[in-house]
């Protein structure tokens, strides 16, 4: 989930279609959808070979009442109305809409990147982040401590 589902989001949507269709299925919308895919996000994604010619941007309301997903990344730097039950992964990735092509090619690199981890920790069996599932490690042993009387667990 990005702002204008125009950029970011339909750019790592195209990558883990690419690589990860194996371990997910990809979906990607926006927070306020713009009204085409940006032209340098379509020619930037060709330099990867891959192409989103049917794609378009689309609104969290595509999602019918009750869609169930797995993971949801935000990559809109805002906070999101409904996670659909998910566990959400915030990135932290800059908006290209507006700026020069070494700018959507930047941004596309960083996005294949954070793709690519993703798409591998599934395929490992582990759908959270390693500091996520540490954390919950950690309450869950704490709470598991505290229910035994301990702690240090």
């Amino acid at each position: 989930v990005c702002i204008g589902n125009s950029c970011r989001s339909q750019m790592a949507e195209g990558f883990a279609r690419t690589y990860g269709s194996d371990v997910m299925v990809a979906a990607s919308a926006g927070l306020a959808p713009a009204g085409i895919v940006a032209s340098l996000t379509h020619q930037t994604m060709a330099e990867w070979n891959i192409k989103l010619e049917a794609q378009f941007p689309k609104g969290l309301d595509v999602f019918p009442s009750g869609a169930r997903f797995d993971i949801v990344v935000n990559i809109s730097g805002h906070p999101l109305p409904a996670a659909f039950g998910a566990a959400v992964e915030e990135w932290k990735v800059r908006d290209p809409i507006g700026e020069k092509p070494e700018v959507y090619g930047q941004v596309a690199g960083e996005l294949e990147t954070l793709v690519m981890t993703l798409i591998l920790r599934l395929r490992a069996g582990q759908p959270k982040p390693p500091v996520a599932a540490a954390k919950e490690r950690d309450r869950v042993r704490q709470g598991l401590g505290r229910a035994l009387g301990r702690s240090g667990i």
